[in-house]
């Protein structure tokens, strides 16, 4: 070939069509790749910072499936909760059902106190501080809790009157109340919501009883067919009551396996697991959701003993109390968790804009405009054309010489 001699002209033509080709060979690969960046050889800057802008989109879009599964997550805690929560209302409603049965007892406990020399009256127990009854004492000791004296007469503390009788027993939360005897005897009765509490004489008192004690002891009572201090069970009252026991203990086994089945994905937020996501691809952006036990016992919760809870109003109040905290508890539990869960369906959207501006910020500096290189190539085409068509007039006038030595 390097014995070859190509005039001047032939030769600039060649140069012309061969600068011509690989121009149209870059046009044609970026029509078909869609992309004027190929390869670092393309552009090294735009190359390797497209690259890093896609990879990192990368790394973010594998981080959407762990926050969907926490969105997720978080979904089944909060569909727990409101179960939970629809099951808390309605062992507050069996136990509300208690207060309007009849009473658990025909005949509650009460206990008499000696009769004095002189009545008095019900306004005047001690007839002016004069007779026996003043400065008699009355000793009252439940089975937990201090207990409280109450003394008669007409010095200061004293009391003087039933009235004031009722209003020191009130104040001390005893369920019981004063009435005043014809005889001028004092007789304590056990209220209505505590029906179910027994009276006894001495300083020590056992569950649910209140033990009397004092200067003036108070002898109990003893009602037809009963024992002394003891009220008289409703049957039907209590049969009924017992039902209610059994239902409210049907309501705390569902709480506790509402909460175990509250779970996605192996995780549940309502039974003592944790949950941890992460937001960016170099796990500095986090957020940790600590978890609760929301069982029965974790609400505070237990069930019922029938023959011994829902006896009367006091004890029914007991467990509406129970109940009413562990609706609190719930409902504080569902604020933080929708917040949470607030918080993460933000950050999945702020991933996913996140993803597109860096696809876009890639493609930006990689995408070609197809535009741009169609012209490109119909115009390289036209020039080869007329650059073939110039080499082959160069040929010609070549010819032509020879023509002339002929």
């Amino acid at each position: 070939m390097s014995g070859i001699v190509l005039s001047a002209a032939v030769r600039q033509n060649l140069l012309s069509l061969q600068s011509t080709a690989e121009l149209l060979s870059t046009t044609q690969n970026r029509l078909a790749s869609g992309k004027k960046v190929n390869t670092a050889l393309d552009n090294p800057t735009n190359f390797f910072t497209a690259q890093g802008l896609d990879n990192r989109a990368s790394d973010i879009n594998n981080l959407l499936d762990s926050i969907g599964n926490g969105v997720q997550v978080l979904q089944a805690a909060n569909t727990g909760l409101t179960s939970l929560q629809k099951l808390v209302d309605t062992a507050k409603s069996i136990a509300n059902q208690v207060l309007q049965t009849t009473t658990g007892y025909s005949v509650k406990s009460s206990a008499t106190s000696l009769a004095p020399a002189v009545v008095g009256t019900a306004a005047d127990l001690t007839v002016g501080g004069t007779n026996s009854l003043n400065a008699k004492t009355f000793i009252f000791t439940p089975a937990s809790g201090a207990a409280t004296t109450i003394t008669l007469g007409t010095g200061a503390g004293n009391v003087n009157s039933i009235n004031a009788f009722n209003a020191a027993l009130s104040t001390a939360g005893l369920g019981l109340t004063a009435s005043f005897a014809s005889d001028g005897s004092i007789t304590l009765t056990s209220t209505n919501d505590h029906a179910s509490q027994t009276l006894t004489t001495g300083a020590v008192a056992a569950a649910n009883n209140i033990a009397i004690s004092g200067s003036d002891t108070a002898t109990p009572v003893t009602p037809t067919g009963g024992a002394p201090g003891q009220p008289l069970a409703d049957a039907n009252s209590q049969v009924t009551r017992a039902n209610l026991v059994s239902q409210y203990n049907n309501i705390i086994a569902q709480i506790t396996t509402t909460s175990q089945d509250a779970s996605f994905n192996g995780i549940n937020l309502l039974f003592g697991d944790d949950l941890k996501l992460t937001f960016n691809e170099t796990g500095k952006s986090t957020l940790s959701i600590p978890g609760v036990t929301y069982d029965a016992a974790g609400l505070g919760l237990a069930p019922l003993t029938a023959g011994t809870d829902f006896l009367d109003n006091s004890s029914a109040n007991a467990v509406i109390a129970k109940v009413s905290a562990a609706s609190d508890q719930l409902r504080s539990e569902a604020s933080a968790l929708g917040s949470n869960l607030s918080i993460v369906q933000i950050r999945q959207d702020f991933a996913k804009n996140l993803i597109n501006v860096l696809q876009t910020g890639s493609s930006n500096l990689t995408l070609a405009d197809s535009n741009e290189e169609a012209a490109n190539s119909q115009a390289l085409s036209t020039r080869q054309s007329i650059a073939v068509s110039a080499l082959a007039l160069s040929n010609q006038s070549q010819q032509s010489v020879l023509q002339l030595l002929h």
